[in-house]
């Protein structure tokens, strides 16, 4: 199966790099750098049971996703809509997109530019950049996957290649169960600079967190949304499960790059500001990343 990843970055490589090593014909879209040096010599797979190089096709240009069966839509959420313009014209009109992004509103983004369907998928994976052309994994990869008419095919072309895959008809409730992860990690992890073991080391630093989880999920019920699971648990286990992993933010800003704090934190302040619920620990870590991003000129 022609398999497209739209935005391959640490994320959609893993995923891609997967897939090819099941037989998959993939085709990666991303930056230059990256790109180049997957074409000469495949990508560096760095994981506990696997170290090698995946030959996969790889591109700077969305028309290259043409004829792909299923598109990973890994892209910033900054990004959505434009990376959802440039690959419009290009995709199969029977191709499924997978939404592969933090936030809670991608999707739905997405769907309002294309006809084919786009599928919520939740992300539980970490994973980095170590160069061009090299992934390096720390843990996990399991996808959530929202209903719609192919889900259950697409998560059965995952889970044969070796991507833990399940289905949820609350996909609402699971995007908003990560965003939690993410308030609770990513903006601490930035402003720091540390992987999550050592984190929630810090003085105070589990309280902080804490005081994160129940504003979200005081919000997610003003705004009628059901969070599965129990979320504070699978805070703690995020740190026991990805000791390792830097967050996304930090690694971001770490470059240099725009953050997606509007979308995690930033998310959480604005909705809560529409519906009447304070979040003033969610507003602390929103602005001090946004601090860090204007002074080292992110743009």
């Amino acid at each position: 199966m022609k398999i497209a990843v739209m935005g391959a970055g640490a994320v959609g490589s893993y995923y891609g790099a997967m897939l090819a090593r099941a037989g998959h014909d993939v085709v990666l879209v991303g930056r230059p750098a990256h790109m180049e040096a997957v074409r000469r010599q495949g990508l560096l797979l760095d994981m506990l049971s696997f170290h090698g190089r995946v030959p996969m096709r790889a591109s700077e240009h969305a028309a290259d996703a043409a004829g792909a069966r299923i598109v990973l839509f890994c892209v910033k959420s900054t990004d959505t809509e434009a990376a959802g313009r440039q690959i419009a014209p290009h995709l199969d009109a029977g191709a499924v997109v997978l939404s592969l992004q933090n936030g809670v509103d991608n999707a739905e983004r997405l769907q309002a530019l294309l006809p084919q369907p786009v599928v919520p998928t939740v992300v539980y994976v970490a994973v980095e950049m170590a160069g061009a052309g090299h992934v390096r994994h720390h843990g996990r990869g399991e996808l959530v996957l929202g209903p719609s008419p192919r889900s259950d095919e697409t998560a059965g072309v995952l889970c044969s290649a070796g991507i833990p895959a399940t289905v949820s008809n609350n996909a609402v409730g699971e995007l908003w169960a990560k965003l939690i992860l993410n308030c609770a990690y990513n903006a601490l992890s930035a402003a720091t600079q540390m992987p999550y073991g050592r984190l929630v080391e810090g003085a105070s630093v589990l309280d902080v967190m804490r005081d994160v989880v129940d504003e979200c999920l005081a919000l997610a019920a003003a705004a009628g949304v059901t969070v599965p699971g129990d979320a504070w648990e699978a805070v703690l286990r995020i740190g026991r499960t990805m000791p390792t992993q830097l967050s996304s933010t930090a690694q971001d800003l770490a470059r240099g790059r725009p953050s997606e704090i509007d979308h995690l934190n930033g998310y959480i302040v604005r909705k809560g500001g529409e519906l009447g619920v304070p979040v003033p620990a969610n507003r602390v870590l929103y602005s001090l990343v946004k601090l860090l991003e204007s002074r080292q000129g992110a743009h």
